[in-house]
């Protein structure tokens, strides 16, 4: 697989990351257009399977030299807590505004919109030193995530239904190899991943009518979507092997050499933590409300070109410049600076 020029990184995987942060916000961009479009909720239900399981597994093939080192700490923190706080506050004085809402309070107990991504990371990139002594790591998460599916007492702290139901993802990648992504890009299996993505959306639009897409948030138990507890049992590994699948068609059509996005993979979160605020800011203004055409064919492609020329901009090097200079000062606090010659 190539490298990003010079810098080091893997061009693979910047394409991949710069793909699937695109397919994030087209599929935000698509919800308020499911309920008149069964096209529309069909690609909608497509691109859920497997646009985060893919981020996730990247995440957690990123994570497999994490230890619990000092300098590897403060990273996480600076890199993930730091983040989160500043946006998890940064969006509820949104939502305040937008809803209105003057009294939601700012909890950081209770990821707001996208930002349970982050308090997910945090909590499995600590975990990554456990998951290493695990016999059978990816089978001991599945059963996590089955488990709590099936158990509404778990509660929504750190909306803890989603870091456990997509824990299997995290595991998965911490024990994938550079050799398993090279087999994906077999002329076989690139191949393959036409028809198997084409007859993903033809099940979609038929299920669209018949299940509702909010199993593929992972947010809640079975019985908090009115369903019997052995419905999440079955439906986590269902839709567990349906993402792999998926994923796995994804990333085999994912260049591996370097093009004009690779830069922007490295500018993925910047583009994940900035488009909500005007993905919630088109819906609270009741944009598609207001224009039906939107819900219409041509509507429908320029929503969608729109939220990948969006995202693509909030991932640019200037908008990460501008990101690091709001972000980094509020670092300062976290960590006391080393005195000279220690």
């Amino acid at each position: 697989m190539g490298t990003g020029g010079g810098s080091g990184r893997d061009a693979f995987f910047d394409n991949a990351k710069y793909l699937a942060i695109v397919l994030v916000a087209m599929g935000h961009s698509w919800e308020p257009l499911t309920g008149q479009s069964r096209t529309a909720g069909a690609l909608y239900m497509t691109v859920y399977a497997f646009h985060m399981p893919a981020f996730i597994v990247i995440s957690g093939y990123f994570s497999r030299g994490f230890d619990l080192r000092p300098d590897r700490l403060r990273r996480l923190v600076t890199g993930i807590v730091v983040p989160y706080v500043v946006f998890e506050t940064a969006y509820t004085l949104f939502a305040r505004r937008a809803v209105p809402d003057p009294g939601m309070p700012v909890s950081l107990l209770d990821p707001w919109y996208l930002t349970w991504f982050l308090a997910a990371l945090f909590v499995w990139r600590l975990t990554t030193p456990l998951w290493r002594i695990v016999r059978w790591p990816v089978p001991l998460a599945l059963a996590v995530a089955v488990l709590a599916s099936a158990s509404p007492e778990i509660g929504h702290d750190l909306d803890m239904q989603r870091l456990l139901q997509f824990l299997p993802f995290f595991v998965l990648g911490l024990n994938l190899r550079p050799e398993h992504f090279a087999l994906l890009r077999r002329r076989g299996v690139r191949i393959a991943a036409v028809p198997v993505f084409a007859c993903a959306v033809a099940l979609a639009y038929w299920a669209v009518p018949r299940m509702t897409a909010t199993w593929f948030y992972h947010r809640e138990s079975a019985q908090e979507l009115g369903a019997p507890w052995w419905a999440g049992v079955v439906m986590t590994l269902a839709l567990f092997g349906c993402s792999l699948v998926l994923v796995a068609c994804f990333l085999a059509w994912v260049p591996a050499r370097r093009t004009w996005f690779t830069v922007l993979g490295a500018g993925t979160l910047c583009g994940y933590l900035l488009h909500g605020f005007l993905t919630k800011g088109a819906r609270f203004a009741g944009w598609f409300e207001d224009h039906p055409w939107l819900h219409s064919p041509p509507g429908e492609i320029a929503v969608s070109l729109t939220a990948a020329a969006v995202v693509t901009a909030l991932c640019t090097p200037p908008v990460r410049r501008v990101l690091r200079c709001v972000v980094e000062p509020r670092m300062a606090w976290a960590f006391r600076k080393e005195p000279a010659g220690r």
